[in-house]
């Protein structure tokens, strides 16, 4: 079944903006949960590949932002990876399960998401149950539902929630109207008045490719890491689908397509097709977690068994 047309979504501002006061600029009112990670162990890149094989449609390496990029997309003058980037970029926090990362899930409810007042694990369970109805015959597209979102175990490790959740975009090029707080954010931010940055194209080349564009850190690029890291055995589609699914900008309002190439452009249904169960399948009534586990233990045992790096 091939991917349906997007239904819009709604305002960003209404969607987005619940965790932000009214000030000019605005702050942001989210605190982080701050468990205990004194049993936390550092991971060290495997010596030797995991025991299952890679899906066939998975197509090669997907570069890290802040990497060089292959196809030269970039400038000499793109900046160095984020801080945030270089501490979580590496998988080398702690050692976990997917179904136990998602269980870390029942401790965080999306501050940024005015949709929801439940325990974000729910909300994963909800995606994943939309699309396994949708498209049945697909599988790994059910275990993209359930852990698209499992990036935001970075608020549970000491990371603000502004810091974790929310919209993605690109920097270090001219900002977008369609940019969350876009007209009020960015004022003092010296990029605006950069010769360079300030510019529709920026440090980048037309159609360089989003895998070549350096973007806001947040869920998405945390979660894309530890599926490229861990060598999960899911089609490309799958990784797209995780690293852009909070770039709303694009995939909602059409910005940034001068940035995108082919593959991009090819793989924006996909992205659109998680989406509209990201957003249109969360309700009160509350998934049966117990009775649906078991389905969704198989998909991990399947495309990303044993102990992750995270």
């Amino acid at each position: 079944m091939s991917p349906t047309p997007l239904v819009p979504p709604p305002c960003p501002h209404c969607r987005r903006g619940s965790c932000w006061t009214a000030s000019t600029p605005p702050t942001c009112r989210c605190t982080p949960t701050r468990p205990s990670t004194s049993s936390a162990r550092r991971c060290e890149p495997p010596d030797t590949p995991p025991p299952h094989t890679p899906h066939p449609d998975t197509a090669g390496p997907h570069p890290a932002r802040g990497e060089s990029p292959g196809g030269g997309g970039v400038t000499p003058l793109q900046r160095p990876p984020s801080p945030q980037s270089a501490q979580y970029g590496s998988c080398s926090l702690r050692k976990m399960g997917a179904m136990e990362a998602l269980e870390l899930l029942d401790q965080l409810v999306d501050e940024s998401d005015p949709d929801v007042d439940f325990p974000n694990s729910f909300h994963a369970y909800q995606t994943a149950e939309g699309i396994r109805k949708a498209h049945p015959d697909k599988d790994w597209f059910h275990l993209v539902g359930l852990l698209h979102d499992l990036g935001k175990v970075l608020a549970l490790f000491g990371e603000p929630q502004w810091a974790v959740v929310g919209d993605t975009f690109p920097v270090g090029c001219k900002v977008q109207k369609s940019v969350v707080f876009g007209d009020t954010t960015f004022r003092d931010n010296p990029d605006t008045k950069d010769p360079l940055y300030s510019t529709e194209y920026g440090m980048y080349q037309p159609r360089c490719g989003l895998e070549n564009v350096l973007m806001s850190w947040g869920h998405d690029e945390y979660m894309y890491r530890v599926m490229k890291f861990n060598r999960f055995a899911l089609p490309k589609e799958a990784f797209y689908m995780v690293r852009f699914h909070s770039f709303y900008p694009w995939h909602a309002h059409g910005d940034y397509l001068h940035l995108c190439s082919e593959e991009d452009l090819r793989m924006l249904p996909w992205v659109r097709e998680l989406n509209k169960f990201d957003l249109y399948t969360k309700q009160e009534e509350l998934p049966d977690v117990q009775q649906l586990r078991g389905y969704y233990q198989s998909l991990i045992d399947k495309y990303c068994p044993g102990q992750l790096c995270w």
